[in-house]
Formats: C-alpha cells, structure tokens, sequence
C-alpha cells in the first residue's frame, strides 16, 4: 500500500488533534512538540519502523525512543492509532490522570511498546545508543530510532554519548533531531550558538538536514539515513514548534502548556478538522495503520521462524552454577574489595554470558575488566568489555539502554565519588525496574592523598534513600563475592556495589544466607542472644568494630557485631528475622560507618544509649592511616566509644 503526500498529511493532521485534545482534557501537557513532529513521526512509522504492534517483544523490532518525554502525547496517539497494547481511545482522554497508562512522560513497564522511561532531557539519547550497541552484539539487525529536541542537544551527557557512538562507528542508529530552535524561555539563541553540523560531522556522524514539513525530503533522508553505513546518522529536521496552531505557532508559549480552547479551535480549523469535535480519527486514518500494522506482523513471524534462537529475553541467572563459580577467600588474608570485585567477576562472566560492560575509564583501578573476553572497538562490537572514556553519565545510560534491550546486563564503574555524575541515569534506572549494575570503587575517606574532592562522604546516603536501588557496601572478599551473586539475582532494579581501595581482612564468620539477607550476626561472644552492647557496620569498619569487640569481651562484656552489607535488604526482611539481628532488648548500640551518619537512626533504639562513629564533614589529603586516625576510624577509638555505653 503506497501512501500518497496527501494521506500523511491527513494522518499526521489526525495526530496533531488527537494530542491537542489529550492536553486540553488533561488541561496539562506540552502540545509544542508533538505538533512540530507530527509529520516526521507519521512518516516514520507508516514508511519505516519496523515494530509489530501485535507483538512489542518481537526481538528484531525497531527501537523507537523519544528522548524528549515531554512530547508524550504524540507516542500515546501513534500507539493509539496503530492498536499497540491496545491502547483505547478512552485512554487517551485519560492522559495524565492516576492510574492512567498514558503517563506524562512514557514509562517503560507501565505500556508495553514503551522501550525506555526518557524525560530527563538527553538521557533518551544515551539510552538509544546503549540499544543501538545491544542490538549489533545480538546480531537482531534493527535500527535504533531515536527522536530528540534541542534540550536534548544542550544537556552534556548527548555529548558523551554520541562522541563515543561515532568514535565506535556505531551504525544503525539514527537520531532525529526536531529543530525548531525554541526552547521555555524563548529562542535557543539566548544560550546557544553551537554548529549542530559540524559537532556531529567531528564527532564522526553522518548528517543530512531537511524540511521536517515536507513529505518528500522527509522520504529522501530516511531512505538516505537507511543505507547509510559505518556511521551512526543524525537527521536535523527543520521544524515550527506548535506547527498550525494560529498564534503561538513558532513560540515559547506553545512549549508546555494547553493551548487554550480558542487556539485549539483556530488549529483545528487550519487543519481542516471540525473544531467542534474531540478525539476524532476517520476510517481511512486507521485503515492506514492497519494496513501498515498487518504487514509488520507477518515480517515478525517470518523473523521469528529464521531466528528462533534470538528471543530477546534476558536468562534466569543459575544460582548453583553461580555458587560453584565463586572464588573462595582464605581467612585472615588481607585483599582489598577492589580486588576481589575483579576476581570475582572473571569467574562469573564465564557462567553469566550476558554479562556486559566496562569502567568510565577507571577498569585498571576497579578491577572491573573482564580478563580475555576482548573489547568492543570501532565497527567491532563482540567484546563483552566496554571503554566507556571519561564520561560516567552516559556510561550509566547506556548500561540502561544494554539491559532493556534484553539479552544483557549492562554494567558500569567509576570511583565512589563520581557516583553524583551517574544518579540521574541510575534513578531512570529503579524507575524503570531496570537491573543495571554499577560498581563503586575507592568507597571512602580510605582514597588518601587524593583528598577531599575524591573522597565520598555524603554519597552512600544518596544511593539509600533512592526507591528502587539496592546497595552492597561488603566487609571483606567473601561478602563481596556473594553481594554479586545477589546482585545478578536481582531482577527488580539497579544494583550498586562498592568496594575498597585499601586492603581489608578476610573475615571468619562471613555467611552467604546473611548477606543475601542484608545483615547477619558475624560475632558474638557468649550465649546467642545475650549480648548486651551491639556494634552495626558495613564495609571496612565490620573488622574495625570486631576487634573493638573482642577487646569489650575480654574485659567479661557480652557483645554482638551485625555485618550490614545492604540495608534495603535487611529493612525488606520479616520482623521475626531484623529481630533476631537486631532484638529491641539490645539497646546499647554503636554505629559505624565512614561516611554521614544520615540513614542510620532508624536502627538505634535508644538516644541516649546509641553512639556513632561516622564521618559528618569532607575528608583531607594525606595517607589513608593518619587520615584513619584523624578521623577516629580506629579499633581504639571504636572500643573507647563503646565504652561510653558498655
């Protein structure tokens, strides 16, 4: 079925209503874009994209993001109009509104068809270049649509994320730039001067330009876009936000707000559609869909049938197969975190194939390379390590945009500190019930003579308190290895591990079941239960607070050490086990933690009762040992506050 100038024109006209009439009944929304885009996205979808709306898990779709969420009506009437998760027209007049599956901006996971949650501007971007490269390592041979704004252009991580896509020659994605210089507070002249062009061209992409109205250019330049190899393609396509509404056509007033019911009938009426009528879409509209969607669908069983072994879903990791992989670490040895993070990785990659990714190019000093599984270079994708460059924002997208693919789980690592660089991505992350991972390494004050401005304090508290992220902070080599266990487990969100610069001991008493749990008892001395003082701790200070411990039990104390490795996982637990942990009875407590006590009250019992050895303030330059003994992260010190209480 060939369509002619005219039938677009109509279709992407029904469009245009259809989301002007979604934000005007939601009396919300951002109508700009959507008008402005309109005819590019109808032009891409009835011509181009290869999705199957019967089917949205089809493996050798096309992926389709849009990077710029805000235009999110325009997703819900396309999904709408071609039938995809069945999306109704009582749904779209829905927009907005709680419960509703057309979002204010799309969410993967609530409407199937939706591949990522974009809104944050840019981070679209980055994610589609994460799915661009899942898609060449799965050999599934689709493209990689991605429709993007000038915001998106502006935020920094569309510059690490498309200067690294051309210097790897990452074709087969191809992003659609809606130009239309407008940004909430007026023209992109007031902030920006950039040579889109020549950026892109520097960057070693393909670019054409084209009149984002003009049916036949739009043709010409995906069918240039389309054959286009070695490179990734950006397409400026020049266009008038709010296209067609009479007055705020080509302003800032369009951008994100209703229209109004007076512009709204003035568009209608340009348009050619009775401005009396709502949420109107004629037979020849959905017959165009139909049609396109009836095609689609068989070229997705044929695809099927020729590669059944290409499903596009991500394994169950094998919990025995992981076990009987780990590297087991002798007792009283002395190993940084760091190190056994990489040991411990190089064993499970070797069971846990879809295991991908690299470091913001820190792999030498968080271990995270995967020993002798090649690299990803320009043009050659079947490496599993990724060199990400400096650029830990897209690093954490495109590990997103790995692992929603299907078939992956992307990772990323960097040093503790720079965690701020990756949290808008990894929050998109636990929004999305994406189980990325990320792997922190130099995880406190222990980083030494580098100083205050690589030395995290605050950072830990921050990944705590972000819904949906599950944080390993491990005491020694053995808890770090079943913490990636767990990790790989987890199947509901992002995981984050951090880890030691500095050695630590091999610990006697660590448990899989305990860290699997979150916090374990890994010392007590006496009858079980009868402890009268409890020390609470991750990472290195668990042996600091040991020691301390057994100096209190000399002297006839009863005491309790409790490893807490993550404590989203211990909070989960039942009461009849965080009881057995921590019982209300053991009030005297000592928390210790090098880093800000922020998150810890909820595990004390009793103000007066309960004493902290944290880190409240930045650290300082100088040798990790003095700055442990500068900031009281000594068994003396630890032992001296305990007995305060004891």
């Amino acid at each position: 079925m060939k369509l002619t100038n005219d039938q677009l024109k109509l279709a992407a006209n029904t469009v245009r209503c259809l989301c002007v009439d979604m934000i005007e009944k939601a009396n919300s929304g951002h109508p700009g874009a959507p008008l402005g885009m309109a005819d590019l996205a109808v032009s891409l979808w009835l011509k181009y994209l290869n999705v199957d709306p019967q089917d949205t898990k089809w493996a050798g779709r096309d992926r389709l993001v849009f990077s710029g969420g805000h235009a999110s009506s325009l997703v819900y009437a396309l999904f709408h109009l071609a039938g995809t998760a069945g999306l109704t027209m009582d749904e779209l007049k829905n927009f907005r509104q709680l419960g509703s599956r057309c979002c204010g901006h799309p969410e993967r996971g609530v409407l199937p068809g939706v591949e990522v949650t974009t809104g944050p501007l840019g981070q679209g971007i980055a994610m589609g270049v994460g799915l661009a490269l899942a898609a060449k390592k799965a050999q599934t041979g689709n493209k990689t649509w991605v429709f993007c704004g000038d915001g998106d252009m502006e935020e920094g991580i569309s510059h690490e994320a498309c200067s690294w896509a051309g210097a790897m020659k990452l074709d087969d994605l191809i992003l659609i730039y809606d130009s239309n210089r407008i940004t909430i507070e007026g023209e992109t002249g007031l902030a920006m001067a950039d040579d889109t062009k020549k950026r892109f061209e520097s960057y070693g992409w393909k670019v054409f330009t084209c009149d984002g109205h003009d049916f036949d250019a739009i043709d010409r330049i995906y069918k240039r876009a389309l054959k286009t190899a070695g490179q990734p393609v950006l397409i400026i396509a020049e266009t008038h936000i709010g296209f067609g509404a009479p007055s705020k056509h080509d302003t800032a007033d369009c951008h994100g707000a209703p229209l109004g019911a007076e512009e709204t009938a003035g568009l209608k009426q340009a348009l050619g559609f009775d401005p009396a009528q709502s949420f109107v879409v004629s037979e020849e509209v959905y017959a165009m869909f139909a049609a396109r969607g009836k095609r689609l669908h068989a070229q997705a069983k044929r695809w099927r049938r020729e590669h059944p072994a290409i499903t596009g879903e991500t394994k169950a990791t094998d919990y025995m197969k992981m076990v009987e992989a780990l590297p087991k670490f002798e007792v009283g040895k002395s190993v940084a975190t760091r190190s056994a993070c990489g040991e411990v990785m190089n064993a499970l990659a070797k069971v846990v194939p879809e295991l991908v990714g690299g470091s913001a190019d820190l792999g030498p000093s968080n271990k995270t390379v995967l020993k002798g599984l090649g690299d990803i270079a320009p043009a050659s994708f079947e490496g599993r390590n990724i060199h990400y460059g400096i650029r830990e924002l897209a690093m954490t997208a495109m590990a997103n945009g790995l692992t929603a693919f299907g078939g992956f789980r992307g990772y990323g690592a960097t040093f503790f500190v720079f965690s701020d660089y990756c949290k808008p991505a990894l929050r998109l992350a636990a929004l999305m019930r994406l189980p990325s991972i990320l792997i922190f390494s130099h995880d406190s004050f222990y980083v030494g003579e580098d100083g205050p401005t690589h030395e995290p304090v605050e950072q830990l508290a921050s990944l705590r308190v972000t819904p949906g992220v599950t944080t390993f902070r491990p005491a020694d080599a053995n808890e770090t290895a079943y913490a990636w266990v767990e990790m790989l487990l987890n199947t509901q969100g992002p995981s984050c591990l951090l880890t030691t610069r500095q050695n630590v001991p091999v610990l006697a008493g660590v448990r899989h079941e305990g860290v699997a749990k979150g916090a374990y008892v890994i010392y007590e001395n006496g009858p079980q239960g009868t402890a009268t003082t409890v020390f609470i701790a991750s990472g290195s200070e668990v042996a600091l607070c040991i020691d301390a411990a057994k100096r209190l039990a000399e002297e006839g104390k009863s005491v309790r050490v409790v490893s807490m490795p993550c404590q989203e996982l211990f909070i989960n637990q039942k009461r009849e086990y965080r009881d057995t942990v921590l019982p209300e009875l053991m009030k005297k407590r000592v928390i210790v933690e090098a880093g800000t006590r922020y998150g810890w009250d909820r595990f004390r019992m009793d103000f007066h009762t309960t004493r902290y050895v944290t880190m409240d303030h930045f650290g300082a330059s100088a040798p990790y040992k003095c700055l442990a003994q500068e900031f009281g992260f000594t068994v003396d010190n630890v032992y001296k506050v305990a007995k305060e209480i004891a």
